[in-house]
């Protein structure tokens, strides 16, 4: 199916929803995932490699994806494949779904999930980092959970947040927009931080991150990325989709931990283990919480799932007997 199949089946406020229910999922151990696998193709470009086994329903699949970070200079996503999902009775390949577009929402859907549970409720002001697919899909995410009235949209060039920043305006007339090139400039007086780029350095640091901020850390998907630098994990409460991958593939996790600035308990919990109440997320209005997202194969298998089951109800996409 079609990224414009994917964007007319899977609503954002649909996507919420599915994301809920499945990181709870897998949070009470219920998943079968394994590591993302990447692979070096070129210069940054790196192939990503994404099985997954939701339990219920046995549905399994793989998401296979290319990462190519100057895509967007070129007028493509960053983020370009194809999510695989097979039939759990005879193993035959059931859809082929555009990972594009699914990755686009879903991962946006899950920002909105954390930080409706972790952010404080009256939250007004979101400042975006980044002016790539994400950012607009973040936008229409976190608007879904907390009533924001200003956005503040921080780009490497200030032409490029500017030029976004027209774009936006006109899908959401009720915001005030303001662009910055400059994030310590960007984040001031801000309630909800989002990072959605592909930088290799850090780009937000803990000292300009002011008490009752929470930080959704999303674009840093493979060790070689970074967004965050380790002052910003030590003085937040921390929370991750997954555990393991965050152990494993976050740069500023595993830096921190091998260098012993912070040991592996300093997470305090998966973002389905909030959602289920094993875990209390922020406690008090000053707290500083960060999600760190890294993406998780559970979160594609589970929204492509649904984007298939609805496309054969209401006839969309092509269809073929490939058994």
């Amino acid at each position: 199916m079609s990224s414009k199949n994917v964007f007319e089946l899977l609503s954002m406020s649909d996507a919420i929803r599915v994301i809920e229910k499945t990181m709870i999922s897998v949070s009470d151990g219920k998943c079968i995932l394994p590591l993302r696998n990447v692979i070096d193709v070129g210069s940054s470009n790196r192939l990503g490699i994404m099985p997954g086994v939701l339990s219920e329903g046995g549905l399994y699949g793989v998401k296979v994806l290319s990462l190519f970070p100057e895509n967007p200079s070129k007028g493509l996503s960053s983020h370009i494949g194809v999510v695989i999902l097979f039939d759990p009775e005879t193993g035959t390949p059931s859809a082929a779904i555009n990972a594009d577009a699914l990755t686009a929402v879903r991962t946006a859907a899950a920002t909105a999930v954390a930080t409706k549970v972790l952010s404080r409720v009256e939250s007004s002001k979101l400042t975006i980092i980044g002016t790539g697919e994400q950012a607009e899909a973040h936008i229409e995410a976190i608007l879904l959970v907390r009533d924001i009235t200003k956005i503040n949209i921080v780009g490497r060039e200030m032409t490029r947040a500017k030029d976004f920043l027209n774009k936006v305006e006109g899908r959401f007339p009720n915001i005030k927009f303001t662009a910055f090139q400059n994030v310590k400039d960007g984040i001031k007086g801000s309630d909800i931080v989002c990072t959605v780029t592909s930088s290799k350095e850090a780009i937000l640091f803990g000292e300009w991150v002011t008490n009752g901020t929470h930080v959704n850390a999303v674009g840093a998907s493979i060790p070689i990325f970074q967004e965050i630098d380790e002052s910003m994990v030590l003085k937040s409460k921390l929370f991750v989709d997954y555990r393991p991958s965050a152990l494993a593939q976050a740069k500023e996790i595993i830096d921190g931990v091998n260098s012993k600035a912070f040991d592996k308990s300093h997470i305090l919990g998966e973002i389905g283990e909030v959602l289920s109440g094993k875990v209390k997320g922020r406690l008090l209005p000053s707290d500083i919480t960060l999600y760190r997202s890294m993406g998780i194969a559970a979160q594609d298998l589970a929204c492509a799932d649904f984007v298939f089951q609805k496309a054969e109800k209401e006839g969309y996409g092509i269809f073929s007997d490939i058994s």
